[in-house]
């Protein structure tokens, strides 16, 4: 069955390669040939004897012009037709190749099939191989998905979604030390809610938590993106302003303060907040424990104050001189 396909291939090449030569006949040497013929028998004659010399030799010179085009597209044919030819020998030798090593029974043919079976195994170990990476691969990547979703967890709040405590904190040491290098402004506002307690004892902690959550989307909703927004614990939430003064970040806690004083609330509630800022390089020194500091004082001033309302710095020597002055009173 293998030797009837050999000498079947055999034969189409061969049968291609006449194909193509009797092609190169009758489309280039025939016409070639008429052409000369037609120009020779019947144009020289009609020429002007004074000019038939010239144009004779013009002539010629179309002819084997011609000619030579023609050849040029006949060995281009021809060398195709020999392709064809040595494809079909190849192709007979290499399943002549192979029926001798599937009917042979001697050693070179268990060799040879021993050798072809070690090749097939090669190739199956080989895609398992390229199965296992894929696989391995795809791991991979689920594992650093994971990793990352894990790292986003640990410094996010579970309820409002926002940075957690810790993650401010790193952020804040990266800001002071950009500022310390390249002394560019930085504030950071410390809010608190202003009578929280009381919603979570009256209406529960579910209505504490929806608070909590519209209170982290005003703060979002207001800020910019390059701004650092955290949960610092409770119902305390911390906003670190990068590339912001402390005259903008008063402009931007009276913002947030007005837009929680007017929010309808689902519960009925009135909330409002009280906010302490601290900046660099007006306030304090370029730590991060200072700046920390700085505002958290600067809170408990507002709240000492009356609460919903917005205390810098400054504002901690007059409140509490005014206590003091209350306390004489």
């Amino acid at each position: 069955m293998v030797y009837d396909v050999d000498r079947e291939v055999a034969f189409v090449g061969q049968r291609v390669k006449q194909k193509i030569c009797a092609a190169l006949t009758l489309t280039a040497v025939i016409p070639l040939l008429i052409l000369t013929y037609a120009i020779y028998a019947h144009v020289v004659p009609l020429l002007d004897p004074i000019t038939a010399s010239d144009d004779l030799i013009w002539f010629e010179a179309l002819v084997i012009f011609t000619g030579l085009l023609m050849a040029a597209g006949g060995f281009v044919v021809w060398d195709l037709a020999a392709a064809v030819a040595r494809t079909a020998e190849m192709v007979t030798e290499a399943r002549r190749a192979e029926g001798v090593a599937a009917f042979r029974h001697d050693e070179v043919g268990t060799l040879m099939n021993s050798f072809s079976r070690m090749l097939a195994t090669i190739e199956d170990q080989a895609a398992e191989i390229n199965q296992f990476a894929q696989r391995l691969e795809g791991a991979y990547k689920e594992l650093e998905f994971t990793n990352a979703r894990l790292k986003e967890f640990s410094f996010k709040d579970d309820v409002t979604g926002l940075y957690n405590r810790r993650f401010f904190s790193i952020r804040l040491e990266e800001e002071v030390s950009r500022f310390r290098r390249f002394n560019h402004p930085v504030s950071m506002v410390l809010l608190d809610l202003d009578g929280f307690k009381a919603i979570n004892d009256e209406l529960g902690h579910g209505a504490g938590d929806d608070t909590l959550r519209i209170m982290a989307d005003i703060l979002m909703r207001y800020s910019r993106g390059i701004n650092v927004i955290s949960r610092w614990g409770g119902d305390e939430f911390a906003v670190l302003l990068v590339e912001t003064t402390k005259a903008g970040a008063r402009l931007y806690a009276d913002r947030i303060r007005q837009v929680l004083a007017e929010y309808p609330f689902a519960h009925g509630r009135r909330i409002t907040a009280s906010f302490g800022i601290a900046a660099l390089p007006e306030d304090v020194a370029p730590t991060a424990d200072s700046v920390l500091q700085a505002a958290d004082e600067a809170l408990y001033a507002a709240k000492r104050a009356g609460k919903n309302r917005v205390c810098l710095c400054e504002d901690i020597t007059a409140v509490s001189r005014a206590e003091s002055e209350v306390e004489r009173v």
